[in-house]
């Protein structure tokens, strides 16, 4: 991992956990493909954690490292290091993505909640008139109640959105093609295709995984669809929207919008969505920050913990189920 994300993620008390039950030299971190072979002594490693800024486990790296059986990642996504030479090796691989997943819900939440309620424009027109306006009559129907939440992905985050979700007043729709109808209505949603999600809803959250096939999920056709005042809330990966179509729509004033993520990332300095008034623009602050790393950091230590108990993972990765999700 990155010494920095060392650093943040296994403070003093952390390393102590850990050294209870690993032999481990708390000072040595790999952060670049050749910090493998700057270690003399890899062949007795059996277990790797790791976390953001690890390097790609290829096969001239496992080739260093014969005996190592499992991966505890202290992060989210596996992907950009657990490569085919990993699962070809039958390793073990734990992530922290639900403890990820935590926060982006917190954050996307506070986003449905706040775009119902118009905070963000009437902020904005109470610090320009800096006096009391008929806020019903700029914003006839806002508020949340019974307003109708469509949630585009049922991942970790996407699961832990309906979770939340159902506290409130709120009518809630998913789309997903990989959840079962039955499953969806027990996790209190009503499963319906995406251009239906998008033309019935007052929010629309993306949750979805960057793939090949939801490269731009959201595209001029799409976007179309959504209802006139709307509001679409990215947390998921930028991606998934064509940021040049929904630009457009923003700039005509028809949408609004919560990005936390975008394409490219970040925009350009002389992009328009810095500037408009129905945009919130925050430079990928949803996931796991400050004080948040260390549910991460727990995460991490129990599975560290399970693993020396001889007990499976209590958040394994599949080979398989990798090729669908984040």
């Amino acid at each position: 991992m990155g010494r920095r994300h060392r650093d943040a993620l296994f403070p003093p008390a952390a390393v102590e956990r850990l050294a209870r039950h690993v032999d481990i030299d708390p000072q040595l971190v790999v952060e670049d493909a050749g910090g493998f072979d700057r270690i003399a002594d890899l062949a007795s490693v059996e277990l790797l954690v790791t976390s953001w800024g690890c390097p790609p486990l290829d096969a001239a790296a496992l080739a260093r490292m014969p005996a190592l059986k499992a991966v505890v990642h202290a992060a989210g996504s596996v992907k950009h290091h657990v490569t085919e030479a990993c699962w070809d090796r039958g390793l073990r691989v734990s992530t922290a993505a639900a403890a990820n997943a935590v926060p982006v819900a917190e954050y996307t939440l506070a986003a449905v909640l706040f775009a119902n309620k118009r905070v963000l424009e009437i902020g904005g027109l109470y610090r320009e008139h800096r006096t009391a306006l008929d806020w019903s009559a700029h914003f006839p129907g806002f508020g949340n109640y019974r307003r109708t939440i469509g949630i585009v992905g049922a991942s970790m985050v996407g699961r832990r959105m309906l979770e939340l979700l159902r506290a409130f007043d709120f009518d809630v729709l998913v789309a997903d093609p990989h959840l079962d109808p039955a499953e969806a209505r027990t996790l209190g949603a009503r499963p319906v295709d995406l251009d239906e999600l998008l033309a019935l809803c007052d929010v629309v959250s993306l949750h979805a995984p960057a793939l090949p096939e939801t490269h731009h999920l959201l595209d001029t056709r799409r976007l179309a669809l959504m209802r006139d005042g709307a509001t679409l809330v990215n947390t998921g990966r930028g991606s998934l929207v064509d940021t040049a179509a929904l630009t457009a729509e923003l700039r005509s004033g028809r949408l609004h919008a919560v990005l936390d993520v975008t394409e490219p990332e970040v925009l350009p300095a002389d992009s328009p969505l810095y500037a408009l008034p129905n945009v919130l623009l925050t430079p990928h602050i949803a996931g796991s920050l400050g004080g948040e790393l260390l549910r991460i950091t727990g995460s991490a230590l129990e599975e560290v913990e399970r693993y020396c108990a001889g007990r499976e993972f209590a958040h394994p990765v599949s080979r398989a189920a990798l090729s669908v999700s984040a």
